[in-house]
This record gives C-alpha cells, structure tokens and sequence, in this order.
C-alpha cells in the first residue's frame, strides 16, 4: 500500500534535515536529477561517486520527491549552508528535467533567493553537471543541433546572476549512450576529484567574484506594485 503523501513529505523533510547534518563537514549541495535511473549510464555513476565523499550533502530528487512535493524549507536550509550547488541532469530538451525546475521555481523564491531582500544565495558558487545523448559534434553549427552546447546555458548563467551566485564552467558528458568506459571512468573521476578539493580549483583562481545580486523593481513583477503575493519565479513575464 501506498503510504500518504503528507507521510512521504514528512518523511523526505526528515531525510532532508538528517542529510544537512552528515553534509556538514563540506559545504558541498549536489542535486541529482534522474526520471528513469534505470536509463541512466553515466548519471547513476556521478550520484555514486558524489555518495561516496565524506560530507558532501547529495539529494536524489526524484526519489526524495516522488510525488514532486518539494519541502522548500528544508531545500532552503540545505542551500542556504552550502558554498557549492551542483546541479546534475541530463539535458532534456535542451533543458533540465522537470522536477529539477520545479525545485527551481519553488525554492528559489522572491525575497530569499532574489529580488527585495532576496541574498540568501550571494556569493556562493553554481555548477551545472550536465550529460547529452548526442556527441560533442552535433553541438556544433554545422550538427544536428546547430548551436554550440554554450547556447542552450543562458538560462543556467541568468539563474545565477540573478541571485548574485558565481557560475562555474560546466562539467559535460556528451554522447553517454555511446561512449567508451574509459572516457565515462575519466569523466567520473574528475567530477569526484573537483567535489573534493573545492574550492581549492585552479580556475576558481582567475575567476571574478560573483556579482552583485540584482533587485527587481516591483512594478517589473507581474501584476506590477500592487501584487500582494510574491512571485515564486525570476520570470517576470509568466503572467503573459
């Protein structure tokens, strides 16, 4: 029998809170989202080797949300106690998976993450891990894909400075159905050696500062300065 959704939720808040403890000696947040981990070749490796470092605090989403209730507040204080998030996925449809914005769109909210008051993020640091079905060629103007993989990261980039947080340069898997164990072994060890020197990486060392997190205009939300209930999204034209 299928245990309530109010008994799961309880029950994810308290793995949520029990997880920010053990994560505590590494101000590590790794954030993995996978619909089907029974497809997954190279993520289920990344999920294991970010488990397998001492005191980095790692959420499998789909399995600590299955209904897709997000705890925001306990999402909130496992942010708000790390320097690094990461962010690892697939890319699906040039995108993130869906419960990973939805965690976006619920947990980074208006007045704590961005907007009047909303610091909660500044100057922490932002790293998208991502995986592609197609090879680096078709990421180029001449592929099938016909824009270099940078194109499809404006988002990621905006999401960031929006909150004031520093985008680090991604970690990409291309071609994970295709490729051989050696590079994926490659791939892996690396994710894991950088998960266990940050932020002692040399190109964290040239890097700027993270900005400054910008305030929105309240006449630039929707419904303009007299909408009483904050928006949950940074897009400020979901009204439309």
């Amino acid at each position: 029998m299928t245990a309530p959704a109010s008994t799961r939720l309880s029950s994810a808040s308290h793995n949520s809170d029990a997880a920010i403890h053990a994560g505590a000696d590494r101000p590590i947040y790794v954030i993995v989202a996978h619909p089907r981990w029974r497809d997954s070749r190279v993520n289920r490796r990344l999920l294991d080797a970010a488990r397998s470092i001492a005191g980095v605090d790692v959420n499998d989403l789909y399995s600590t949300y299955p209904d897709f209730s997000i705890d925001v507040a306990a999402e909130q204080r496992r942010v708000a106690r790390a320097d690094l998030i990461v962010l690892v996925h697939p890319i699906y449809w040039y995108s993130m998976p869906p419960l990973q914005k939805l965690w976006l769109d619920e947990v980074l909210s208006w007045g704590w993450a961005y907007g009047h008051d909303g610091h909660a993020l500044a100057n922490k640091d932002l790293w998208l891990v991502a995986s592609t079905g197609g090879p680096a060629s078709s990421y180029r103007p001449e592929g099938y894909n016909q824009h270099d993989f940078s194109a499809f990261l404006p988002a990621y980039e905006q999401t960031a400075r929006l909150c004031g947080m520093r985008f680090l340069p991604p970690h990409v898997f291309h071609g994970a159905r295709r490729s051989d164990d050696a590079t994926l072994d490659a791939h892996v060890s690396e994710f894991a050696g950088r998960l266990a020197t940050y932020p002692l990486w040399p190109t964290l060392i040239s890097m700027a500062d993270a900005p400054e997190c910008q305030d929105i205009p309240a006449t630039d939300r929707p419904g303009g300065a007299t909408d009483s209930a904050p928006t949950t999204t940074a897009d400020t034209g979901s009204a439309a």
